[in-house]
């Protein structure tokens, strides 16, 4: 049997051993976030694995609907990629029923508005999460595409109401939560904060509308120093909740209070929002968090491995070779690095070995093609070419003019850093030119951009261009 062989073989015992669902648990949480595990996943139980399909509990039919109808088909995408064969997950109500559902009396209540803790109700009552202590300003690892953003939510700690209301928006697993999350720390010791996901706050509102208990739900929201809200987008549509969440914000801005919203896009892209609530976002500060540059993203990888290598008591070191490729190889967002980790990480556990550089292009396969898929040579050629004004045919031809040159050179450099096309398979992209003049091409891109400002800056644009595939937009 040969080495490919074998290595195809060990990956597929990799996804075929038996389901461990603490390992499933960490990569629900890494790939959806930690609000919306904290707050829908987390309550999954395993039951049991059958052949073809997975049994998991909740606890309320209510969270079984919610699950099924946003999360499911996600859930089990992540469960097949440690186990192929299955191709169903089926969700049962535990009947047992939940001991803490309404247990907190109302003496108890006027308690913790005393006490000024009204933002860390348990789960019992309003369902509220309590801020993550892990995500700090101290471990947010700032690159120049996230900077504006983490400077804007140190200034608040600093000032509350300097930025009344900050918005931060960015894609999907940018950072976004951990701020908000840096920002509650900060300010808990000395302020009521409030620290909610839209869900959440939707979930809230039906909850007290069906139980008639709306005056106590104002009093919840109106009553607090800083208001964080995670995800707003998801409020789209919401016509009711979008009257309350109007009324709730002007009333906290007219006493004074911090409020800080997440979002995936810029306040004038939410889509079913009301026009009235997007102008009172773009009132106040607007920051966005862009997508991760590769400094950035190796930074962070350096940063989780050795994390992990000191949980693992030095068990596990993954080899600098594999942290670069990683960085430079998805390019997604911050979540994917992470889940890429965590996955070499449990390989290493099941086979008693760090896999090598091979290994760990076929474990990490599907993140590779999702990454390469979003990025294509055909849309940086595109977007190179529309940038520099020039034709597709022109960049491709073999004249050699100045104004052809530096954008030929500057796509194939893109080229080489946001796709994991090999040299051979890009010089074919580029009218058959050799894998010498790729390499050529790349360090001149790579020599000039340290000496002239322009062409970085150029460069850097491209780059968010392409990985937001904005090609029409240029």
């Amino acid at each position: 049997m040969n080495n490919k062989n074998i290595l195809n073989k060990n990956t597929q015992n990799f996804t075929s051993t038996k389901l461990d669902w603490s390992i499933i648990q960490a990569e629900i949480r890494n790939k959806l976030g930690n609000e919306i595990y904290e707050s829908w996943l987390k309550k999954i139980s395993f039951v049991e694995e059958l052949k073809n399909y997975v049994l998991l509990s909740v606890p309320t039919r209510f969270i079984r609907d919610w699950i099924t109808s946003r999360y499911l088909d996600q859930i089990l995408q992540i469960i097949k990629i440690y186990k192929k064969d299955i191709n169903r997950v089926e969700l049962k109500i535990n009947e047992k029923k939940d001991e803490n559902i309404n247990q907190i009396s109302q003496g108890e209540i006027s308690s913790l508005y005393e006490n000024g803790n009204i933002a860390f109700i348990k789960d019992t009552y309003l369902q509220y999460n309590t801020i993550d202590s892990n995500k700090k300003f101290e471990n947010f690892i700032i690159g120049s595409s996230n900077k504006l953003a983490f400077e804007a939510s140190k200034k608040i700690t600093e000032n509350i109401s300097r930025y009344n209301p900050l918005y931060i928006y960015g894609g999907v697993g940018m950072g976004k939560t951990h701020l908000l999350n840096a920002i509650g720390l900060s300010l808990k010791e000395k302020n009521k904060v409030m620290f909610i996901s839209a869900e959440r706050f939707m979930y809230q509102f039906v909850r007290s509308l069906k139980l008639n208990e709306m005056v106590k739900f104002k009093e919840y929201f109106r009553n607090t120093d800083v208001l964080l809200i995670d995800d707003i987008q998801f409020m789209n549509g919401k016509e009711a909740m979008q009257e309350e969440f109007f009324h709730t914000f002007n009333a906290l801005l007219d006493k004074g209070s911090q409020i800080i919203i997440s979002a995936d896009r810029p306040p004038n892209k939410l889509s079913r929002i009301q026009e009235r609530i997007k102008s009172r976002f773009s009132g106040g500060l607007v920051v966005d968090i862009q997508k991760a540059e590769y400094d950035l993203r190796y930074k962070i990888v350096k940063a989780k491995s050795e994390e992990l290598t000191i949980f693992y008591s030095n068990q596990i070191k993954i080899p600098d070779e594999i942290q670069k490729f990683i960085s430079s190889e998805i390019t997604t967002n911050i979540r994917e690095l992470t889940g890429a980790l965590n996955r070499i990480v449990s390989y290493s556990r099941i086979y008693n070995k760090v896999p090598n550089l091979s290994e760990v292009k076929i474990i990490l396969r599907d993140l590779l093609n999702l990454s390469e898929n979003k990025v294509t040579i055909d849309l940086i050629q595109s977007i190179v070419c529309k940038f520099f004004k020039i034709s597709k045919n022109e960049m491709l031809s073999s004249r050699r003019s100045r104004y052809l040159v530096r954008p030929r050179q500057t796509a194939i450099y893109l080229t080489k850093i946001l796709t994991s096309k090999s040299l051979p398979e890009i010089g074919r992209e580029f009218s058959g030119r050799d894998h010498t003049t790729i390499i050529h091409s790349v360090k001149t891109i790579e020599k000039l951009k340290k000496v002239e400002n322009e062409l970085s800056n150029n460069i850097e644009n491209l780059k968010n261009q392409i990985l937001y595939n904005k090609e029409n937009e240029i």
